[in-house]
C-alpha cells in the first residue's frame, strides 16, 4: 500500500472497505472528514477518466460521514442551518444544502437525505459539521440528538452502474430516480441506495449501515460487474473539474459564500425562511457579489499538479486563481476552476494563467460546465 508519506495513526480512521481497497491495488490516499479515502487506482488519472466514462467503478467514499439529525425539532435544525428552503422536501428525497454561519461563510455543502419527518442525515464534505450541528442544538435548547451513525457509503458510478446494481438488487433500483432513494435487501437486512454520486456519469451510492456486511457487499458488486468491466476508484479529477463540480476546501471555504459559488438557486432570500446567516446573505445580494466562479481553459501543454493556486492574470492584474487544474484529454486543453472578480467574469475574457512550472500560459473564461 502507497501512502504517499501517509503517517497512520487511529487518528486517521481505515473503512470497513480499506482491506478491499488494499487488495485491489490502491496506489495513494487523502484524508477527508478524518478517514481515508482512496485517491489513485489506474496507472494514470486519463486511464481512470475514459474508463469511468465507458464502464463502472466501485469506489470507497465511506469517508462522506453522515450527521445525523434526529427528533422533534429536526426539520427546524436543519433548516436553521441553511439557506435553502427545505420545507417542500418529501422523505426519500435528497437535496444539496449549503451550510452558512453567521456572515453568509460557508461551512460545509452536504447532500441531505430526508429519512423520516423528524429524521435526517447531512452526507458531509470535509469538515466537522457534526460539532456545528450539536452546538447549535446545545445553545438552542432543541429537542433534537445529533450523532454520526456508523454508515459506510459504496458508490457505483459510471453509465453501466444502474445495470450492475439490478443484477445485485433487483429491477426496483431502476425506479430510484436522480437524488431520491429507496430501501433495498442486503444480506436479509434493510440498507439505503440513492441514485446520485461525484462524478458527471453518475450511479448509486449504498449507504451500508452494517460494517460487519461491507467486505461482503464490496465482494458481491465486484463479482458482479466483472461482466461489466468493473475496476476499483475514486473521484476522477478530470471529469470533476469537466463537470464543473466543486471541492469544499478547493474551490469553496468559509471566506466564500454561496452566491459567489453559483449556489444562488440554493438559496432563500425573501425573508420566507428563518435561517443563520440570512441578514448577511440578504446584503451580500442586495450590494452584488464581487466575484463568481468560473471555467478556465487554458494552453502551453499537458499542466503540472495543481498542488497550490496558480493566478489567473488579464495584463498585470490579478483577477483570480485556479484551485483545482487537469489536462483534458477529452477537450485536449488545461481546464481549471477559478473564482474571478467582477468586471472580469464574462466568458471569452482572455486570461493567462501562471502555473507552478513558470510558464505563462494563455487562455479564456467560460461558464461551467465544459461542454
Amino acid at each position: 500500500m502507497s501512502t504517499s508519506g501517509l503517517n497512520m495513526s487511529r487518528r486517521i480512521r481505515r473503512t470497513p472497505y480499506t482491506d478491499r481497497v488494499e487488495q485491489v491495488g490502491v496506489r495513494g490516499f487523502s484524508v477527508v472528514n478524518h478517514m481515508l479515502l482512496p485517491k489513485a487506482f489506474q496507472p494514470t488519472v486519463e486511464e481512470d477518466y475514459w474508463h469511468l466514462r465507458s464502464h463502472v467503478q466501485i469506489w470507497d467514499v465511506s469517508c462522506q460521514r453522515q450527521v445525523q439529525i434526529q427528533g422533534p425539532h429536526a426539520a427546524r435544525l436543519v433548516q436553521w442551518m441553511t439557506p435553502r428552503d427545505i420545507r417542500k422536501c418529501a422523505v426519500g428525497q435528497c437535496m444539496y444544502v449549503p451550510i452558512v454561519d453567521d456572515q453568509a461563510g460557508l461551512l460545509n455543502d452536504p447532500v441531505m437525505l430526508k429519512l423520516a419527518e423528524d429524521r435526517f442525515w447531512l452526507s458531509i464534505a470535509d469538515s466537522d459539521l457534526l460539532l456545528y450541528a450539536k452546538g447549535l442544538a446545545i445553545g438552542a435548547g432543541m429537542d433534537v440528538r445529533v450523532d454520526e451513525p456508523d454508515v459506510n457509503t459504496l458508490a457505483v458510478q459510471g453509465p453501466k452502474a444502474e445495470d450492475l446494481m439490478v443484477d445485485v438488487f433487483g429491477p426496483g433500483i431502476r425506479e430510484v430516480r436522480f437524488f431520491r432513494f429507496g430501501w433495498f435487501d442486503f444480506a436479509g437486512t434493510r440498507q439505503l441506495i440513492a441514485r446520485g454520486g461525484y462524478s458527471k456519469p453518475g450511479g448509486f451510492e449504498i449507504y451500508l449501515d452494517d460494517r460487519a456486511l461491507a467486505e461482503r457487499l464490496w465482494d458481491t458488486v465486484w463479482a458482479a460487474g466483472q461482466k461489466y468491466q468493473i475496476t476499483p476508484g475514486c473521484p476522477n479529477i478530470i471529469d470533476r473539474v469537466e463537470a464543473g463540480l466543486l471541492s469544499y476546501g478547493n474551490e469553496m471555504t468559509r471566506e466564500n459564500n454561496p452566491l459567489e459559488i453559483s449556489l444562488a438557486k440554493y438559496c432563500s432570500l425573501d425573508g420566507s425562511v428563518d435561517y443563520i446567516g440570512r441578514a448577511a446573505l440578504q446584503a451580500i445580494a442586495a450590494r452584488g457579489v464581487q466575484r463568481e466562479i468560473r471555467g478556465v481553459l487554458f494552453d502551453g501543454g499537458p499542466c503540472p499538479p495543481c498542488a497550490k493556486p496558480w493566478p489567473v492574470m488579464v495584463g498585470t492584474h490579478k483577477v483570480g486563481q485556479v484551485t483545482t487544474g487537469i489536462w483534458s484529454p477529452r477537450l485536449e486543453r488545461n481546464i481549471g476552476l477559478s473564482l474571478i472578480e467582477r468586471g472580469f467574469w464574462d466568458p471569452g475574457q482572455p486570461v493567462e494563467v501562471l502555473t507552478v512550472d513558470g510558464l505563462v500560459r494563455p487562455g479564456e473564461l467560460c461558464a461551467l460546465p465544459f461542454d
